[in-house]
């Protein structure tokens, strides 16, 4: 079965040209301690990213999930300065379950950063996603893991159709449009519609949740590429982004973290994440990893973060062979 996973993930990263892959990390719009992230905090990451020690190539990409500042009602996010000084890539997120009022802020945040920045920021945005793991959260999987608010399909139909309106005439008109959600999200039928509207696939894949199966870190790899090639069947055609994954350690203060059926954090498994998985990605396929510094965390004991709040010097050794 190892060997079958093998073959899917030689076949899929042979699709990708290392020359043009993206490279980077997932940033939220809080500090770990809960305040709002600013201009400077922004700066400090995409930089402690492109200069991360053992990488042979910098982290030179973001992936966002909102444009709206944290602490206001439709600012432009601070990110979007930070990344113009840092020549950092930026795939834009618009946070779609709030309601379409919300939506709309995201949305003129959005066309505002563009208007006030102009071609140094649009320059730099790689595509716009629609929602985050929206139709997971609205799923009976979702519903039943307390995951939160959703939304649905047909609502981020309607969203598309409101980022093509909105951006029409401006400078972020044709940019690649995308929606980033899990396999079990992708795979359902309502979803078709979405992989229709859009230009490619956001792909979020956790094996170490993956509790409906054996999971422990040996495991891990294959139950990342065959999620990925599930995604893949679905999506018409279209590529298919990694947009989020990673594996936890224990968070900083706590003895212990939860075992999720046999997946056990520990800095120890995500190394072996990062080298198998990780090391298989970068370079090669374009890729946002889960996550450089943890954002405000409620009850929990997981870290995804590869370096602490306070240190760019990383948690384990980065290097690829």
């Amino acid at each position: 079965m190892q060997l079958q996973y093998l073959a899917i993930a030689l076949g899929v990263l042979a699709t990708t040209s290392s020359s043009q892959a993206i490279q980077g990390f997932d940033y939220g719009s809080t500090s770990h301690d809960g305040s709002c992230q600013r201009y400077s905090g922004f700066r400090e990451l995409f930089e402690r990213a492109r200069n991360l020690p053992g990488t042979s190539s910098g982290f030179t990409a973001a992936r966002l999930y909102t444009s709206i500042q944290c602490g206001t009602t439709a600012d432009p996010i601070e990110a979007y300065q930070a990344a113009i000084d840092t020549d950092t890539k930026i795939l834009v997120g618009l946070w779609a379950s709030a309601g379409r009022s919300v939506f709309e802020n995201e949305l003129r945040a959005l066309t505002t950063a563009a208007k006030t920045l102009g071609t140094a920021f649009t320059d730099r945005v790689v595509g716009i996603s629609v929602g985050s793991e929206d139709l997971y959260r609205s799923s009976a999987l979702g519903i039943a893991g307390g995951a939160g608010d959703g939304t649905t399909a047909g609502v981020i139909l309607e969203y598309i159709g409101l980022l093509r309106d909105w951006t029409r005439g401006t400078l972020l008109e044709g940019k690649p449009i995308t929606h980033v959600d899990t396999w079990s999200a992708w795979i359902q039928p309502e979803s078709s519609g979405v992989v229709a509207a859009i230009d490619f696939l956001g792909h979020n894949s956790f094996p170490y949740f993956e509790g409906a199966v054996p999971n422990a870190i040996d495991t891990a790899a294959g139950h990342f590429w065959w999620a990925v090639s599930v995604t893949e069947s679905v999506a018409q055609g279209k590529p298919v982004w990694i947009t989020e994954t990673g594996w936890p350690d224990i968070m900083r203060g706590h003895v212990a973290g939860p075992v999720f059926r046999d997946a056990v954090p520990s800095i120890e498994n995500a190394q072996a994440y990062w080298k198998t998985v990780g090391c298989s990605l970068f370079g090669k396929r374009n890729t946002f990893w889960y996550t450089l510094m943890d954002g405000a965390m409620t009850n929990s004991d997981l870290s995804f973060a590869i370096t602490p709040a306070n240190s760019a010097t990383p948690k384990f050794d980065l290097s690829c062979y």
